[in-house]
């Protein structure tokens, strides 16, 4: 088939700024590198550091940018908000999904695969009659939703990353059996490989029972309740808590008032919570390999769950939530509570597999088994049959 990828318009691909849905496009594309599968061609926001991309020069793949911040862009955004009726997304994306439809057009294409913008159906319906497929990475379509029932009749198919969303879709999808599910993945190899760095060089030491929490810091993931049980736990002996990540993938310039917020909290623990900052993804592994236990509370309805994926494929025993998604992946191999009452339920976890290593380890070797069916090469099958089903 040929086929057209249409991002969400904000992050380029290749993803050299990062992002989880521009990850997971990598990932599929660079499986059809491999096995030239499909013609297919990425429409992406234009970022200087794709030129440098080896990437972009493959046979199989073809990339076309579209430059945002271009007079073009600019007059074409000043002009719409004249004369034009306000768009589903904000004028930078509408841009870029304009920009996209225009070259499209131009070539003859078997199915347009829509990255995360439910929205774009709307302009696709009226301007094209390639059909659509949406990949769906987020809770963007349910009841509530502006025009939700349209939406999801303008799409051949949709494809979620959970169980938890395909749910949520076909509480407005009238049809169905439109509706699957082929769940995320990460590159389970660079995880399993991976040596743990030295203890020493995050301030703690071999005789620390290591507590790991490891994701964006925002109310949503938990981490103040995480600090919280801390302080219940205080009596334990050399019980420390590793925090890795920043609020917005390293690009803030200063600690966020909730970061400040969790550095007061957690100066009660002298010294027994150590922040490690924004940590680069591909050292993440190492990190994540110096603890005993990850701990993920997440405080709301996770679309997927990839950081406790990520201590699956490090081999950790994992305390985490029901929380959206998240049972789908762990699910038996995991300790899973409630989100009410969570300090006491965290507190009461964290004590069970301190007391019991023998229970750790099992854990871990069922963390490490269930990750391997996460596996990136899987995911991209599994997507590019979906695609077909």
């Amino acid at each position: 088939m040929k086929i057209a990828i249409l991002t969400s318009g904000v992050l380029p691909i290749p993803a050299v700024q990062g992002g989880a849905v521009e990850n997971l496009i990598d990932m599929y594309l660079e499986y059809n590198e491999r096995r030239h599968l499909h013609e297919v061609t990425v429409f992406s926001v234009w970022h200087p550091s794709v030129e440098q991309c080896t990437t972009i020069r493959s046979s199989a793949n073809k990339y076309v940018f579209i430059k945002g911040s271009s007079l073009k862009a600019k007059l074409w955004k000043v002009i719409g908000r004249l004369l034009r009726h306000k768009g589903f997304y904000h004028d930078s994306i509408e841009y870029y999904l304009h920009e996209a439809l225009r070259r499209i057009r131009k070539e003859h294409y078997d199915l347009i695969v829509v990255e995360n913008r439910p929205g774009y159906a709307l302009t696709l319906s009226r301007q094209c009659s390639v059909p659509c497929v949406l990949h769906l990475h987020n809770d963007f379509l349910y009841h509530g939703v502006d025009r939700a029932e349209v939406i999801c009749q303008a799409f051949r198919r949709i494809i979620s990353v959970s169980d938890f969303i395909t749910n949520r879709v076909k509480e407005v999808c009238k049809d169905k059996e439109k509706c699957t599910t082929v769940h995320n993945a990460i590159d389970t190899g660079l995880f399993h490989a991976a040596t743990p760095i030295s203890r020493s060089e995050a301030g703690l030491t071999d005789d620390d029972f290591v507590l790991v929490f490891s994701g964006r810091l925002v109310p949503e993931k938990g981490i103040l309740q995480l600090i919280q049980t801390m302080n219940r736990l205080r009596h334990i002996p050399r019980l420390k808590l590793l925090i890795i990540g920043a609020s917005a993938y390293g690009k803030e310039q200063s600690p966020t008032p909730f970061i400040q917020q969790l550095q007061q909290e957690a100066k009660a623990l002298e010294g027994n919570v150590v922040f490690t900052g924004f940590i680069d993804y591909k050292d993440v592994p190492r990190y994540l390999k110096a603890a005993d236990v990850s701990v993920l509370p997440s405080m709301w309805e996770e679309p997927f769950g990839l950081t406790v994926l990520e201590a699956m494929a490090a081999g950790l025993p994992l305390i985490t939530t029901h929380s959206g998604g998240i049972p789908e992946i762990c699910e038996g191999v995991a300790i899973l509570v409630s989100r009410e009452n969570i300090v006491e339920q965290l507190t009461g976890a964290i004590l069970d597999l301190y007391k019991h290593p023998e229970k750790r380890m099992q854990m871990a070797q069922a963390s490490l088994q269930r990750s391997i069916s996460f596996e990136k090469n899987t995911y991209a099958r599994n997507f590019f049959a979906a695609l077909q089903g």
